[in-house]
């Protein structure tokens, strides 16, 4: 996975790991900005049906690098901006 990944104008970019990769088939993409964050799941929900209860219920969120606490979002939450770096960082097992 590339630690820069080039963004057009106007999107911020958004990683996937672990299983949010697999259930995307993608490790990133950019996506328009601005986006409230109270719209991000809803987002990612319209590209990829059933990410939200089968991956983003149980993973963790980053905007540039500050964790997101998505059980608190509500309607005057930040918006992500062009230029943002967005993380879905599913739980880890190990074994």
């Amino acid at each position: 996975m590339s630690a820069n990944p080039q963004r057009p104008d106007g999107q911020f970019t958004i990683l996937y790991f672990a299983s949010a990769s697999s259930y995307t088939s993608k490790e990133s993409e950019s996506l328009p900005a601005p986006l409230p964050v109270s719209k991000l799941f809803e987002t990612l929900e319209a590209k990829y049906s059933g990410i939200k209860a089968n991956i983003l219920d149980s993973c963790l969120v980053t905007v540039n690098l500050e964790y997101v606490d998505t059980a608190e979002i509500s309607a005057d939450a930040p918006t992500i901006k062009a230029g943002d770096e967005v993380a879905i960082i599913p739980p880890v097992s190990s074994g």
